[in-house]
């Protein structure tokens, strides 16, 4: 459910950001509620408002995120986009953008993981561009969701910065266990532009835009391949870098 963000946003929250702690230890997953839950269900409030400046922003955002898993696919296992994967997750889905606009056109199932009671009830009866279908709905932050099935793909778009290092950690690792053979998780987040090379919170929602190299070493930790990494193009620059990672258990 991350919001984008502007390079002058980060810029002002780099100015007050505490020199004492670790950027994530500010994160309050329940202040990231309040928040949400004070958003409007609809494509605009999903993406911060950006799309009254940026109108083509998602179909930018949708038409990337298919041609990412198309590659690492490709490169992996030699099936194209055209060949339906089983099953996926959309973790932190919101009312169900990226699910209906992409996860479906590759999916049979796409499960759904969204802790906002009112997007998750969207993102149920939301009317899917593909031949998929909207499985499972579990309404449940990151942080305490414990997969049940056995996932192709887990996908996770701006909503992992609401997990603590430690949390996303132990959520990863989870995701790992969570895989089929060959399957992929795919994280894609904002990139963080400190010149200082600092993780950047933002105390609006309550979230943290990390670095790659913060990214990287969390992977690491949590014991997953990183097979590709690339960054979306065609977003406007005055907008924050966003980074693909196509991740698989070693």
């Amino acid at each position: 459910m991350n919001r984008y963000l502007e390079r002058s946003d980060c810029l002002v929250m780099a100015s007050l950001e505490s020199v004492s702690k670790p950027e994530d230890s500010h994160i309050s997953q329940a202040n990231a509620l309040t928040y949400w839950n004070a958003v409007p269900a609809t494509a605009n409030g999903m993406l911060g408002d950006i799309l009254r400046k940026y109108p083509h922003i998602s179909r930018i955002d949708l038409r990337g995120s298919l041609n990412f898993l198309a590659k690492v696919r490709l490169r992996a296992d030699g099936l194209t986009e055209r060949e339906l994967l089983d099953r996926g997750v959309d973790c932190g889905a919101g009312i169900g953008r990226v699910t209906a606009g992409f996860l479906s056109k590759v999916c049979g199932v796409v499960d759904v993981v969204e802790p906002v009671e009112k997007f998750a009830k969207v993102a149920r009866e939301m009317i899917l561009t593909g031949e998929g279908r909207v499985g499972d709905v579990y309404v449940v932050g990151l942080q305490d969701w414990m997969p049940v099935d056995k996932y192709d793909v887990i996908w996770n778009q701006w909503c992992l910065g609401h997990l603590t290092d430690e949390e996303l950690k132990q959520f990863l690792t989870r995701c790992k266990t969570a895989l089929k053979g060959g399957g992929w998780i795919v994280v894609k987040e904002n990139m963080s532009t400190n010149l200082e090379g600092k993780d950047i919170f933002d105390e609006e929602d309550s979230s943290v835009t990390r670095t790659h190299e913060k990214f990287q070493t969390l992977f690491q930790d949590a014991g997953l391949l990183l097979v590709k990494t690339e960054l979306q193009t065609g977003f406007p620059k005055q907008l924050l870098p966003v980074r693909f990672y196509g991740l698989q258990s070693h």
